[in-house]
């Protein structure tokens, strides 16, 4: 009886320690993503759209390294930017930085995210490119043009196809029209919703397709290939929505460490490598 209390007494030390064992390796795994600090100091995830921001985010580890500041940046790449809010929203990243404000409130208004922007960093254009012609005037009646399918980028997009002429809103001001406020449509085009990084790859099935300009750059494709660039005005309250911003949750919006990669951003260096990186045109809009 007592050698058998012995291992019973020994099978529960055992199974405590696993126990123990994995809840440390738990932690691990999911402090990868957290601000943490290990031996290259404090490390911060960074959700991002695919790769095409990578050179300056590589300019604002540059400047953070140079400041002596202890922090490493880890960028994350999504194909799609609602998976980065909601890992974001459950804990999983620090910061994102692939959104506008537009993006971000309708993202916040549908699914309750707990998200603040804490710095802006550019505006990227929205434009329209085609595999088939080489002018807005070349499209004729039955062209399909594919734009993204969220509402916010819809909503741009259909502001990029009247300032194109193709076709006309009923009010050009308002934040997310839909097909629905298509007041003339004197080309003739139909427009079919579709997912975002998925448009350039549908470009030969289609006449012609808005998509971000990331997944441009993604696709080894330029700005300047678009045959019609809408023009972009960071002057004007008009764009304000379609800033691209830096968020954190809402409980960590104050973190001094998140206001240091805020700061080493807003730099001549990083603004120099947004041009560079997308040859002038993505347009810083924070001053340095």
């Amino acid at each position: 009886m007592a050698t058998a209390g012995k291992a019973k007494a020994k099978r529960n030390l055992i199974a405590a320690l696993i126990a123990v064992v994995v809840v440390i390796a738990g932690v691990g795994g999911y402090a990868v993503y957290h601000n943490v600090t290990s031996s290259k100091g404090k490390v911060v995830t960074v959700g991002v759209a695919g790769n095409a921001d990578d050179a300056i985010w590589e300019a604002v580890q540059k400047q953070l390294d140079a400041e002596k500041a202890g922090i490493t940046i880890k960028t994350k790449p999504f194909q799609d930017g609602i998976y980065a809010n909601q890992a974001q929203a459950n804990g999983e990243l620090d910061l994102t930085a692939f959104q506008h404000y537009a993006f971000l409130n309708q993202e916040k208004k549908q699914k309750g995210y707990k998200l603040t922007p804490i710095a802006e960093t550019y505006i990227s254009p929205l434009n329209l490119y085609s595999k088939k012609y080489k002018s807005v005037k070349d499209f004729k009646p039955g062209d399909k043009i594919a734009i993204p399918n969220n509402v916010t980028n819809t909503g741009r997009a259909l502001k990029v196809l009247d300032s194109a002429g193709l076709i006309k809103l009923k009010d050009s001001t308002k934040e997310n029209p839909t097909v629905d406020d298509i007041a003339e449509n004197p080309s003739g085009v139909d427009i079919e919703l579709n997912d975002a990084a998925a448009i350039i790859n549908l470009l030969p099935d289609y006449a012609g397709g808005i998509t971000n300009t990331n997944f441009i750059i993604d696709a080894g494709m330029k700005t300047s290939d678009a045959i019609y660039q809408a023009p972009i005005d960071t002057k004007n309250k008009s764009f304000k929505p379609y800033i691209n911003v830096i968020v954190a949750r809402d409980d960590q919006k104050d973190n001094p460490t998140y206001k240091k990669i805020v700061d080493a951003y807003h730099t001549k260096a990083v603004a120099d490598a947004i041009n560079r990186n997308y040859k002038g045109a993505v347009v810083p809009v924070f001053k340095y």
